[in-house]
């Protein structure tokens, strides 16, 4: 009854027995205001039946205390059914009603309710977050995804303050006491993950869509938006509903079943741990969508496509849903292919198909080549795994596997089966074969050997074009070709795959499309016949449009044509896959990470996309912290920053590019590589003596600023102070942490550990999920003389921390302070003394918890894959 780590095999014991649910909950939040109350009332009434009677099954439930649990009319003894997070229920009837009261616990780390004072006013503010199984924190409930119910909601808050949860309000009654009770509409047959509620005085804005459905007949949804009060002048719902009538617009097109959840609203809630969370009627969001800084055009399209994703899910994940975590992927990575798909096709965002192949699909490569890999399906035994399953193979390889199955079976064939994939299922919980199933109907093509290639099997494949020519540079032979082995099984894998293979010239300064064809790669390779006979391309581009996940292997003529003129292509997603293919190149230490610095430096004027240069700059930052060695990395640093200088002050005034240079300065403005007119221009910037036309020097890119003086030692304690004084907000509060942490003193590095470790303040305050991260981060900024010491206590920790902090927090704090990398030594990289003590840490903790595991094997060959990296460039 302690054991808060639901598995597989309980949650389909507790299907087979339980059916027909229906939950009733009432929740009391309003004393939350007040910080001396550390919890709130909860209070389900559960309906169901069970197939056995006379059998027992449980409730999860992590409280604050339970009070009162009666089954049938009769009340247990809480001493005996009630554990730390489990409640039992003994000899059930064939139809039972319990009824639960208790006391749930306000949340700091973003799992359950999370409780949130605004530092610009002081005012709480309330909202929930579930996935996957923290609806248990809250109330009472059968925690897994099959056991689907409707709801009956009511919540006692503030009377002045805005409530909502998944459905309508019906009623509010006034307590007379300062308190009202809001009664919601009866929700549809729905997951507890995402159930939701929301409270505080928030700022809510209305509007409405209405469509004509295929019948002919009209549906009008109650749209909301809603924000912090402190941010209601940054807030721009106009934009936020523009997005979203677009997206009920194509989604009721392609779908062709109603939007089945009542109203649509969108709250943008604090310390959020995620980017958004798709709860059916009250989708919440982290409201760094809100922008009190100046955005660029690729925040505007992020934030799209966020929205776009979470709409997708009304259908994928909320109407159909998955009948465990196994298959997580059948919302996950529809909605993710989905949310690109619809800012592609409904909006004039930008250009989303290359951020995807430049940004999202970076996350997959990553993810995919770690000794953690696992299938798209993945095997997942239990709520612990599941929580660290949404994964960039989940999300982001799921989706570039949709969009290469939508080249594969033609996008009238993929959208068919979606129709057909809702109507069977709306209301109930799938599994592979149940999409397989309508896929393989709608397209005429056997599934079962491509989902065996692709859903089946792990790792990244490689493709590559071979060419040879005659003295004349004329092609004698051409021949695609892909490498590929699953690192789970050690077996290799032929994917099926249908790609575009691009070919460029140089013209006229430019690097010019001269040609392009389709390739069926159904085996290890294929002939080219279409470039026999023709001279030899100055580049051939094997993955054109970006429409299968491979890496991309360049021969060695294309490589030296685009690291010398990539600049000069001028297709923006055939540069965006060059780009994300020389990332890969770094990684896999087959491209020094000086000359890839380099390349960003000298060609990321001439990218058009601002989203691809604001993530090239991030890279070329991090090729040189982590894949450069000392021989050649200060000196690369220096030259690098120089040169977003220089950018900065060349580019056209108010433009996104000013922008990103001007935020990876700041960035770059914390190395102790820089020169002094870095400095020079970090602390101009901050006291307005240095001024770039167009520039403003708003809240992010100020606190940027400020940590760049504070990791440089160059800032005092008293002066960050008085920066967060001024302008107190959520955004200040994050910067002041981090720039806090970063100074170099030995006694802030001391402090900034504890506080981390320990997961509170030096007044024993709980840090909050964003503020531990931050402090975390602002501690690494450290030099190894100042930081390795105190490291034998992290390891000491670890088990100790997992155990006593929610996964959320546990998880942000070994990742947090793993340790970084010295340089490799002459000795090898196998000598080097973290890399040492983290094999030996999983030698001696295979008992360990696997998900803290999991983190500890994925740091460890991070770590391995940048001293090799470095080895290689010696």
């Amino acid at each position: 009854m302690d054991s808060k780590n639901l598995t597989r095999s309980e949650a389909a014991e507790r299907a087979d027995l339980i059916s027909g649910l229906a939950y009733r909950l009432e929740l009391d939040v309003s004393r939350a205001a007040d910080p001396s109350t550390t919890t709130f009332g909860s209070r389900t009434t559960l309906t169901f039946r069970a197939a056995s009677p006379g059998a027992t099954t449980f409730l999860d439930f992590l409280h604050g205390g339970v009070d009162s649990v009666v089954l049938n009319g009769e009340e247990l003894d809480t001493a005996r059914v009630v554990g730390e997070h489990r409640i039992e229920l003994p000899g059930l009837a064939a139809e039972n009603t319990v009824v639960v009261t208790g006391r749930g616990l306000y949340s700091r780390s973003g799992e359950g309710l999370h409780r949130y004072v605004d530092p610009a006013d002081g005012r709480t503010y309330l909202y929930t977050q579930y996935e996957p199984a923290d609806a248990r924190r809250v109330f009472a409930n059968f925690e897994q995804p099959d056991l689907k119910a409707a709801y009956d909601v009511e919540i006692t808050a503030d009377a002045s303050w805005h409530v909502a949860s998944n459905g309508g309000t019906v009623r509010i009654d006034d307590q007379g006491d300062g308190s009202a009770t809001w009664h919601f509409a009866r929700t549809r047959r729905m997951s507890t993950y995402i159930t939701a509620l929301l409270a505080g005085p928030y700022h809510h804005v209305s509007d409405e869509w209405t469509g004509t459905l295929d019948d002919g007949s009209s549906l009008t949804i109650p749209l909301g938006a809603t924000c912090r009060a402190s941010l209601a002048d940054a807030f721009d719902p106009e934009q936020i509903f523009d997005v979203t009538k677009r997206g009920l617009d194509l989604f009721h097109r392609l779908f062709a079943y109603p939007y089945p959840w009542g109203k649509y609203d969108q709250a943008f809630v604090p310390e959020y741990n995620l980017g958004a969370m798709e709860n059916p009627g009250l989708v919440t969001f982290t409201e760094a969508y809100v922008f009190t800084s100046r955005a660029t055009a690729a925040q505007y399209e992020g934030r799209a496509n966020t929205l776009l994703h979470e709409m997708a899910h009304m259908w994928f994940g909320d109407l159909v849903t998955m009948e465990w975590w196994d298959d997580l992927w059948l919302k996950e990575s529809f909605a993710d292919f989905m949310g690109t798909f619809a800012v592609d096709r409904a909006t004039d965002l930008g250009q989303p198909w290359v951020t995807f192949a430049n940004r999202r699909k970076a996350w997959a490569y990553v993810q995919d080549q770690l000794p953690t890999t696992h299938p798209i399906v993945a095997d997942i035994p239990d709520v612990e795994a599941a929580k660290q399953n949404f994964d960039g193979i989940t999300y982001a390889k799921g989706a570039s596997v949709l969009k290469q199955l939508a080249a594969y079976v033609g996008e009238d064939a993929f959208f068919a089966a979606s129709r057909s994939y809702f109507e069977r299922h709306a209301y109930g919980n799938t599994t592979l074969s149940d999409f397989l199933t309508v896929l393989e109907e709608s397209s005429g093509r056997d599934m079962s050997g491509w989902a065996d290639a692709w859903l089946k099997t792990a790792g990244v494949p490689v493709i590559g074009v071979d060419v040879t020519t005659d003295d004349d540079g004329v092609v004698t032979g051409a021949r695609i070709v892909q490498e590929a082995s699953d690192p789970v099984t050690g077996e290799p894998v032929v994917r099926p795959h249908v790609v575009r293979v691009g070919t460029f010239d140089l013209a006229g300064g430019r690097l010019a499309r001269t040609g392009g064809f389709a390739v069926e790669l159904a085996g290890a390779g294929a002939d080219l016949p279409q470039l026999v006979g023709k001279p030899r391309p100055a580049v051939v581009l094997p993955n054109d449009e970006d429409l299968t996940y491979a890496k991309v292997r360049f021969d060695a003529a294309s490589l030296e044509t685009l690291l010398a003129r990539l600049g000069d292509l001028d297709e923006p997603l055939a540069q965006a896959t060059v780009w994300a293919a020389l990332w890969n190149m770094v990684r896999d230490a087959a491209l020094p990470a000086t000359r890839f610095a380099d390349a960003v430096a000298r060609m990321s004027p001439r990218v058009g996309e601002v989203g691809v240069v604001q993530l090239l700059l991030e890279q070329a930052e991090s090729a040189l912290a982590r894949f450069a060695p000392t021989t050649t990395r200060d000196a690369a640093f220096a030259r690098l920053a120089d040169t977003v200088l220089g950018l900065t002050h060349a580019a056209h005034p108010g433009s996104d590019h000013q922008l990103a240079f001007a935020r990876a300065l700041a960035r770059l403005g914390r190395s102790a590589a820089v020169s002094r007119d870095v400095d020079t221009a970090v602390d101009g910037l901050l006291t307005g003596d240095l001024a770039f036309e167009g520039l403003e020097v708003d809240e992010q890119l100020r606190w940027s600023l400020v940590q760049a003086r504070a990791a440089r030692g160059r800032a005092d304690q008293a002066g960050i102070d008085a920066a967060l004084g001024a302008a107190p907000s959520a955004v200040a509060t994050v910067g002041h942490a981090l720039a806090s942490a970063a100074r170099p003193e030995p006694e802030v590095k001391a402090a900034a550990f504890r506080a981390v470790l320990t997961g509170r303040d030096k007044d024993s305050n709980m840090l909050s999920n964003d503020v531990l991260s931050a402090t975390a981060a602002g501690f690494r900024l450290g030099s190894h003389e100042l930081i390795d010491g105190f490291y034998p206590e992290y390891w000491d920790s670890l088990e100790d921390l997992w155990d006593r902090l929610s996964i959320g927090l546990a998880t942000r704090t070994v990742q947090g302070l793993f340790p970084g990398a010295q340089d490799v030594a002459p000795a090898g990289v196998d000598a080097h003394a973290v890399l040492v003590t983290a094999r030996d840490w999983l030698d001696r903790h295979h008992d360990a918890p696997a998900a803290l595991r999991r983190i500890i094997l994925e740091q460890t060959d991070t770590l391995e894959r940048t001293l090799t990296a470095q080895a290689a460039a010696r």
